[in-house]
């Protein structure tokens, strides 16, 4: 079983991925890291959470480890297995247990969407024991003080079969994140384009409208990511229209007559 896994290095000032904060979740982070305490977060998809716990790791000159969860990911992928090679077994380690030997940050994006026996083992991680026991070597792993367990989910998708168990949950500090404010959100996406801030505005009005329609059934608004998506076509020459339908419209759903509806609404807030 493959798992998706990013390690960024410790990195220096000008290395830190931007990220401009919303509320005090940069002093909440800090604080549960100095306390060594796990970290949830909550929020949409395309939100900001991704690189807000890049930009965390790296102004704390910590190497990240990110899991992109999902419905086959097991305990072994995370913990580490058995494998042969060379006419013998040999360990090779998950990405948990490395970031714990490392003393480094582990990211599980998208928790909820793993097996259930995949967030039993986190339990001794995210309690006073701090440890990771390996039944497979017979090895207990204590984790080092620099060592940080930060999850996310999008509660937007939970039910009753994706949600994550209150003693789960009540293990960690939480926050929630939501889409930025117009202002901050026109500043995230001319900062991440290079789009002027006048044609970001633009972009941002829509993505409200878009938001706050009633009637079309969609899971999920316009993410922040999309948006950022958006004005790098357009800087790149695309006309507007073209690139709100490719970037953003498109993207939110597979209904014909929704998308036109949608273009409708587009072409509506970016007419002269």
């Amino acid at each position: 079983m493959l798992v998706e896994v990013s390690k960024l290095q410790n990195s220096d000032t000008n290395d830190i991925p931007f990220y401009q904060a919303q509320g005090n979740e940069v002093a909440l982070f800090k604080h549960a890291y100095q306390n060594k305490l796990p970290l949830l977060i909550k929020g949409p998809t395309g939100c900001g959470k991704t690189r807000f716990i890049e930009h965390m790791a790296a102004q704390l000159g910590r190497s990240l480890y990110t899991v992109a969860c999902h419905d086959d990911l097991t305990a072994a992928d995370l913990v580490g297995r058995h494998l042969i090679g060379d006419g013998e077994t040999v360990w090779k380690d998950g990405p948990l247990t490395r970031a714990v030997r490392e003393g480094a940050i582990c990211y599980l994006d998208e928790v909820v969407e793993a097996r259930k026996d995949t967030t039993v083992i986190l339990h001794p991680l995210t309690d006073d024991r701090r440890i990771l026991p390996l039944e497979r070597t017979g090895e207990i792993l204590h984790a080092p003080d620099e060592f940080m367990l930060v999850v996310s989910y999008n509660p937007g998708y939970q039910h009753l079969l994706k949600g994550m168990k209150p003693s789960t949950r009540q293990r960690f500090l939480a926050v929630s994140f939501d889409y930025p404010d117009a202002a901050l959100e026109s500043k995230i996406v001319q900062q991440e384009s290079g789009l002027s801030a006048a044609r970001c505005q633009r972009l941002v009005e829509l993505a409200k409208a878009l938001r706050a329609l009633d009637g079309y059934d969609l899971e999920e608004g316009v993410s922040t990511r999309l948006l950022v998506y958006c004005a790098s076509l357009i800087h790149s020459g695309m006309a507007e229209v073209d690139a709100c339908r490719a970037a953003i419209v498109e993207p939110l759903t597979d209904d014909m007559e929704t998308i036109e509806g949608l273009m409708d609404v587009a072409n509506a807030c970016l007419g002269d």
